[in-house]
């Protein structure tokens, strides 16, 4: 069987430090590697420094870069369909890059489960500027005209994952192109009313059937009110009447489909004061009090806005593995209490260190469970 191929997107705020690769045509970041290496023994993937994610469902990152150019800081952006994390934290490069600290992010999942895996994501990528949270798209209603720009990367009936997934193939029929396509237009419906008028909705799925692609997005201008933006030649791709789509075998990647629609109605002013986002998950905070000790949070020596408040620690290569695998060994060197434990200068996390042996406070739900070769 051929490999597939498998990509990359760095991050330009720690420094692009990862795998070397092709340069995807459409992602500034992003590298397609020659075979596949053991992301999970790679310490650099656990530090934020990148993100593996296909590069055609990077595509979609490349549309949201032209679309932003249209407003003007501060913005605000739903990725409302977001687990595991690759749109969110795509966007959240191109919206630093282009705005700084100016915008807002909410990354949504409904999925409990997978919420849980997104907030993990963001976390190691280490944008303060996001959120999650984890609602029902309904839930986002009544925050009338809130947001710029909705990325609505849609559950579907999957035949862009036939080459990667064969479960997909086995599990795809007439009557799931039908039931998705009746779900997309649900879930566009029930956020429409968060949209601004104005406000760009940013469609995507990794399907090809057009029930689910070209006529959602037709259905969707039409019913909810928008105009949709012309799709442009460019890279060599298909165009379909209202969006792109890129085919498993003709690209890098696998299958993605995306277009974009401006929602009618002239542009308001953000209205002032703080708005409660449904379902959110608040994560960034630099720690909590319990009794007399102030405990550090791991997510925030991960984030761009750490201040390098604790000392730090050079590990190597084995040693770093098992504070990813939540070991806890000696650190004879360090000073004694909190220490930031570094791979190649960039944080993985926190330990307490006790002297004889260290306290190690990386989080349970990321906690490596390959066994680490004896070689390393």
């Amino acid at each position: 069987m051929t490999e597939l191929p498998v990509s990359v997107r760095l991050n330009p705020f720690k420094g692009c430090d990862g795998p070397e690769g092709a340069a995807v045509p459409w992602s500034p970041y992003g590298r397609t590697l020659p075979s596949r290496p053991v992301f999970t023994l790679d310490p650099l993937f656990h530090a934020g420094c990148y993100y593996v994610q296909d590069a055609s469902a990077m595509y979609v990152g490349h549309l949201f870069r032209k679309l932003i150019q249209r407003f003007d800081a501060p913005v605000r952006v739903l990725d409302l369909c977001a687990a595991p994390g690759g749109k969110t934290t795509d966007a959240a490069v191109s919206l630093r890059e282009r705005f700084g600290h100016e915008f807002l992010l909410v990354a949504n999942e409904l999925q409990r489960k997978r919420a849980s895996v997104l907030a993990d994501n963001v976390a190691i990528w280490g944008d303060p500027a996001v959120r999650v949270s984890s609602a029902d798209p309904a839930a986002f209603a009544p925050l009338k005209g809130f947001f710029d720009i909705i990325i609505a990367d849609v559950p579907c009936s999957g035949e862009g994952m036939f080459r990667k997934d064969p479960r997909a193939e086995k599990e795809w029929s007439p009557e799931l192109v039908k039931l998705c396509a009746a779900r997309q237009k649900r879930i566009l419906a029930d956020v429409w009313p968060a949209l601004r008028p104005g406000g760009v909705l940013l469609y995507s799925t990794c399907t090809y059937s057009r029930e689910e692609n070209d006529d959602n997005l037709e259905w969707a201008a039409r019913t909810l009110g928008g105009e949709i933006i012309p799709p442009e030649d460019e890279f060599g791709l298909r165009r379909t009447d209202f969006g792109h789509l890129l085919k498993a075998g003709e690209v890098q990647g696998e299958g993605q489909w995306a277009g974009a629609l401006v929602k009618n109605g002239v542009a308001a002013s953000h209205a002032a004061g703080e708005v409660k986002i449904p379902g959110q998950m608040t994560r960034l905070s630099r720690g909590e009090q319990k009794g007399k000790d102030f405990i550090p949070n791991p997510d925030y020596v991960l984030s761009y806005d750490y201040q390098g408040e604790y000392p730090s620690v050079e590990l190597a290569l084995r040693d770093a593995l098992r504070f990813l695998h939540r070991d806890s060994f000696p650190l004879e060197a360090a000073a004694k209490g909190y220490n930031v434990v570094c791979y190649k200068g960039h944080p993985l996390g926190i330990v307490k260190n006790l002297g004889s042996r260290c306290n190690n406070l990386h989080p349970l739900s990321r906690r490596i469970l390959m066994n680490i070769p004896a070689e390393l």
